[in-house]
């Protein structure tokens, strides 16, 4: 019977390992009796155990490293982030005026001379 979960974290690392050992451990088993069966076999039987011998170590890498089919991609959390817009500037603050602001010179030649007038 499986354990019913609260929250939808994914499996803990060692049960997700676990389950990846076993069905290694199953496919090798398998390519194991195709080795020993190659020696008892003759015709295309013998092709078949061959062909499991050969492949089932690419097929057991492959199955073992497949997430598992109950697992999401994404973690749900309770609530969400909430996007929040900053409040009007309708009253004073506390932030110089434009027009309180010092004024700062170009760093132009020509506005310099503009400035101070003409030479």
């Amino acid at each position: 019977m499986k354990q019913q979960s609260i929250t939808s974290l994914p499996p803990s690392p060692e049960a997700e390992r676990r389950s990846r050992m076993i069905k290694y451990t199953i496919a090798m088993s398998i390519r194991v009796l195709c080795i020993f069966a190659m020696l008892f076999v003759q015709g295309w039987w013998l092709a078949v155990c061959a062909a499991g011998a050969i492949f089932l170590p690419y097929i057991a890498v492959v199955l073992a490293n497949v997430g598992s089919p109950n697992r999401q991609s994404t973690v749900l959390r309770p609530g969400g982030l909430v996007l929040r817009t900053p409040p009007a500037n309708d009253g004073p603050t506390d932030a110089p005026h434009q027009a309180d602001a010092p004024r700062q010179a170009d760093a132009t030649p020509e506005a310099d001379r503009d400035e101070r007038g003409a030479a």
